[in-house]
């Protein structure tokens, strides 16, 4: 279940942690790269910071629960697969689940070789949507970018990028109103280890902004403190009053 050098990313919210370690193994037994949280708090936190393709969920989590979880990651990444993993077989728990955007829903204890056949599934779907929208023109908004030709317009105004803020651009709009973290424009920008240390991202953001926004009505890329940068198409003037800018 991975592709040449680069084995699909799973975030576990588990907080049984025997469960977590038999689910971890498991997993990475069949190549996958798996990272851990305990809680709800930090589940959402990696789920919203870091890149994944894929959350298992529980949702019986200390802190916050695991339908509130869900709730976030689809707000912010809304094509990101999500898996429940619960206890709670009712009818109604799989409904509120699947209602909160889980792309599936499967009841403690489980077969191993099931699980892993629900990850296949999701991975691969998430997989064909992802190849479909890797066209060759990006339009969000009034933003549009050409990656053969590599123009990049906003409105009728043409706008000269570097290759680097090209690429930055590329990434945003392959993402669109998903909050990116600064790790992940490094890693999948510049392909470099993240170096708090570095305000190499804070840099290009602000390059990109001054030609992308300025003398714009709206602005389309915004900061999400403690988390990251997101781009977005509408008019989102009301976001500075939840803590965008």
């Amino acid at each position: 279940m991975s592709s040449v050098g680069h084995p699909k990313r799973i975030l576990l919210v588990e907080d049984d942690r025997r469960i977590a370690h038999n689910i971890s193994k498991g997993l990475r037994g069949e190549g996958l790269s798996v990272e851990t949280a305990f809680d709800g708090i930090t589940g959402k936190q990696l789920a919203l910071e870091k890149s994944f393709d894929l959350i298992l969920l529980d949702l019986n989590l200390p802190g916050i629960k695991g339908y509130d979880v869900c709730r976030h990651i689809r707000h912010y990444k809304p094509l990101l697969p999500v898996i429940m993993l619960t206890a709670y077989g009712e009818v109604e728990d799989k409904v509120e689940g699947l209602a909160l955007g889980a792309d599936d829903y499967i009841v403690k204890p489980f077969d191993f070789r099931e699980l892993i056949a629900r990850i296949s599934a999701a991975l691969r779907r998430n997989d064909a949507l992802s190849s479909k929208g890797k066209n060759k023109v990006l339009l969000i908004g009034d933003l549009r970018l050409n990656t053969e030709t590599k123009q990049v317009t906003r409105g009728e105004r043409e706008i000269e990028l570097t290759a680097r803020e090209f690429a930055l651009l590329e990434y945003f709009m392959r993402h669109p109103g998903q909050v990116i973290s600064k790790m992940d424009l490094a890693e999948n920008v510049w392909h470099l280890n993240f170096d708090p240390g570095t305000n190499v991202v804070e840099v290009y953001i602000n390059y990109l902004r001054r030609k992308v926004d300025k003398d714009f009505d709206y602005k389309m890329i915004h900061t999400r403190p403690g988390l990251g940068y997101m781009l977005q198409a509408d008019d989102v003037s009301g976001l500075s009053k939840k803590g965008l800018s």
